[in-house]
């Protein structure tokens, strides 16, 4: 009955009662009205949409009466109280106790309509953040795939037909989208559960030591190999090896690991000694791998073999629906590694998740969790208030730590991607480290995140 229902109207007087339903209808706004205290009480509970008018002298069980037993049932439910002259004093003791707001009798219309509107829009705030934190509650077990769009839903349930197969897998998505907790949730949903998980990014090694990061070597296999190493492909025997970034493999490679797909074998650098293995291949890649071998940039009969499942991560800006759920979990998660109460999102923080494109997909939207938990998203900042005159010396101290943060934070902590960014040698990027006291590590996502 109280589905999508706007006002619950309480009161005994059957003209007033009419009078504010076509004032609700005028305005656009679906109304109930009811005499009693004792009807009002039939109608709602916990997730009623709307918000209550209650008059409060009325026969039987009174306005007050009547918004005490309503906060019983929700705390967070608005409860307007109409007064009479000499009911506002036990109408301020209401508002201290929890009431929204009480009006004097008589009143416009429009101050009705006004207050009505406040509360509703509280009311839908109240209502959307006990539904994410549901929703983040349901999936604690695994919130490596959340949301609820049709195109996730698809991609869970695509990833749980194949996870107890053995087929390879190619998956296909944007920068920061979140291709390796796909890989992660096909291994974990996958009877390779208890064996290793080995991830690769082949886009972060060196041309030199790809190969033997991948296929290992013996002692004495090139200049420095000092003592046997197994590689990343011998290592995943019996589990899963995720090579992420494998549209920047070279050529060289790309013929290997075909030898590898088809023939589940591997040899060490240094040695003629074949390996038999059982793994699984699941390879990520931000761009088509098709367009790749159009270019004559990636074999095509490597895409072939990966190619036989392919999954696509959708970006953020094509599952908008997700962004409110995604953010509840990543604020709550964040608000908990600082050790800081989870703040409740600003309207400025709310127009930001709705109207921002996301280019950086769930990475930068980890990111935004973060800085909104910390109080640092400019959105939530007050306009500053007039600051002494600052030397210059500090004040470019402060510009270049709060540019070599921000590299970190763009990228995770990953030390290789600042400097590509910030283009200085190494050693002077340590140096600025010490000198401006960052720790880098406070960047990196959370273990198993």
């Amino acid at each position: 009955m109280a589905d999508g229902l706007d006002v619950l109207f309480v009161d005994d007087d059957a003209m007033l009662r009419e009078a504010n339903l076509q004032s609700f209808s005028l305005a656009g706004l679906h109304g109930m009205a009811v005499p009693s205290a004792e009807r009002a009480l039939e109608v709602v509970d916990d997730s009623f949409p709307g918000v209550v008018v209650t008059d409060i002298r009325m026969p039987g069980m009174d306005g007050l009466a009547l918004f005490r037993r309503l906060r019983e049932i929700d705390a967070d439910l608005p409860v307007i109280l109409i007064t009479g002259h000499g009911d506002i004093p036990m109408a301020v003791g209401a508002i201290r106790e929890g009431a929204y707001d009480f009006l004097p009798k008589p009143f416009p219309a429009e101050t009705l309509m006004a207050a009505l509107r406040r509360a509703l829009e509280k009311r839908r705030l109240v209502l959307e953040n006990r539904r994410l934190a549901q929703a983040v509650a349901e999936a604690a077990g695994d919130t490596t795939l959340l949301g609820e769009s049709p195109s996730m839903e698809r991609l869970r349930q695509t990833l749980k037909s194949i996870a107890g197969t053995d087929v390879d897998v190619l998956i296909e998505g944007e920068t920061g989208s979140g291709k390796d907790m796909v890989a992660s949730a096909l291994h974990r949903w996958s009877h390779r559960a208890n064996r290793p998980f080995v991830a690769l990014n082949c886009g972060a090694l060196p041309e030199t030591v790809i190969e033997s990061e991948l296929f290992g070597h013996e002692a004495g296999a090139f200049t420095g190999a000092q003592k046997r190493r197994v590689g990343r492909i011998e290592h995943a025997d019996g589990g899963t090896l995720f090579l992420d970034e494998i549209d920047a493999m070279s050529p060289a490679v790309q013929v290997k690991l075909l030898r590898v797909l088809e023939s589940r074998e591997v040899a060490p650098l240094g040695t003629n000694e074949v390996r038999r293995l059982d793994l699984r291949i699941a390879a990520a890649t931000k761009v088509p791998l098709l367009d790749l071998v159009q270019r004559g940039v990636f074999r095509e009969d490597l895409y072939y073999r990966l190619h036989v499942v392919t999954l696509r991560v959708p970006p953020l800006r094509e599952r908008r629906a997700d962004i409110p759920l995604l953010f509840a979990h990543f604020l709550e998660r964040a608000a908990k590694r600082f050790g800081r109460p989870v703040p409740q999102p600003s309207e400025a923080v709310r127009q930001r998740l709705a109207s921002h494109d996301w280019p950086g997909n769930v990475r930068e939207l980890t990111h935004y969790a973060e800085r909104v938990a910390l109080a640092l998203a400019e959105e939530d900042q007050a306009p500053p208030a007039p600051q002494p005159a600052v030397p210059l010396p500090e004040r470019v101290d402060a510009y270049e730590a709060s540019l070599i943060a921000g590299a970190l934070a763009a990228h995770g902590g990953d030390v290789r991607a600042a400097l590509e960014v910030l283009r200085i040698p190494r050693k002077t990027f340590y140096d600025k480290l010490r000198r401006h006291n960052i720790d880098q590590t406070a960047f990196r996502p959370p273990r198993g995140g």
